[in-house]
């Protein structure tokens, strides 16, 4: 054990989560786009309801292995980092236009290069490149002047705020969140006579209960040397290219590990159901289009300090106020960005 690097275990953390997240992507249809599409305008809210699943699981599991020790959730910047509610909104409009433009969120883009589709290679570069653009690199001072991110100076979080202003223990408060989310998934009929996509979804949200925890045992055993981190595929896009171009300057982290756990779990399951073919750009406007989302998620990304699964899934596992604040910001910007598009409006 100790002849492994913790920066590789970490990594191996990721590499098992991203894997079973591209898997229920391919196998259990998880999609942010993809839901929010197939409810607005295809009537069909099985794959919206899956959200409740993810959810509900991933938000039992991690705060009852809070409350276990099993999960250091204070040491997670959606704890750490003061909440900046302006970050959260206007970042996750950004993120969300940009990813009905683009035609996937970032997680939804390395699912579809999984399964051989090079337009989505070509998004994911592009929104690694400009997320660190604002970052670390010339629009970071300018975020930072914006959007500045303190630290936190007192506990702070849904559960927090809740217990504080009524009382409630914080058992109570999860679990009625989480089986709150459980249930809006349930109630659903379609979604109750589908056992594949349920399965997919609990393990879907599984894997985010998984990385926390693996990451805070990782990051005790270093002695705070590794971050304890869930899902996110906004700046790990990036980092991931830094550690593919110059391994010794970027280091192999858990983000590595996710983000290409993701693109093989995909590649398995579109193998596993037959669905990986090559695919490539045809027209230059689409691809233009798909550019430009790219940048837009990218940079949203970073303001908001999460994609649709950083803050949609897992900053509400943690039970952050950003996680559910950042994901109605998203889908707000996704559904406008959709509309353009429905109407037959094309950005130049």
């Amino acid at each position: 054990m100790e002849t492994i690097p913790y920066g590789l275990l970490a990594a191996l953390v990721g590499l098992a989560g991203g894997m079973v997240l591209g898997l229920a992507a391919r196998l259990g249809d998880f999609c942010t786009l993809g839901a929010l599409e197939s409810a607005v305008y295809g009537k069909d809210q099985k794959r919206l309801r899956l959200w409740g699943i993810v959810l509900g699981v991933a938000i039992l599991g991690t705060q009852f292995g809070a409350l276990a020790g099993w999960v250091d959730l204070g040491s997670t910047f959606y704890h750490s980092i003061a909440w900046n509610p302006l970050g959260s909104i206007l970042g996750g409009l950004v993120f969300g236009y940009g990813m009905a433009m683009a035609g996937n969120c970032g997680f939804g883009a390395l699912v579809r290069f999984g399964g051989g589709d090079l337009r989505s290679l070509v998004v994911v570069v592009v929104m690694g490149i400009f997320g660190f653009v604002a970052l670390s690199g010339p629009l970071a001072p300018l975020r930072l002047l914006l959007f500045p991110q303190p630290d936190a100076t007192q506990p702070q979080g849904i559960v927090y705020d809740v217990g504080t202003l009524t009382g409630l223990p914080a058992s109570l408060i999860i679990v009625a969140i989480g089986f709150g989310c459980l249930i809006w998934a349930l109630s659903h009929a379609p979604l109750r006579h589908a056992p594949r996509t349920l399965f997919w979804g609990v393990a879907a949200g599984l894997a985010v209960v998984w990385c926390f925890a693996g990451t805070t045992w990782v990051s005790e055993s270093s002695l705070g040397a590794i971050a304890v981190e869930g899902p996110s595929f906004t700046a790990p896009v990036g980092r991931t290219l830094i550690f593919l171009m110059t391994s010794t300057a970027g280091g192999i982290t858990f983000s590595v590990g996710a983000v290409v756990g993701v693109m093989v779990g995909a590649l398995i399951g579109s193998m596993t159901r037959g669905l990986f073919r090559w695919e490539a750009c045809e027209d230059p406007r689409e691809l233009g289009r798909q550019v430009g989302g790219a940048v837009l998620m990218g940079i949203g990304g970073v303001v908001a300090m999460g994609c649709s699964i950083g803050q949609g899934v897992t900053a509400f596992a943690a039970l952050a106020w950003s996680g559910p604040v950042t994901l109605m910001a998203i889908i707000a910007g996704a559904l406008f960005g959709l509309h353009q598009l429905i109407s037959g409006y094309q950005p130049d």
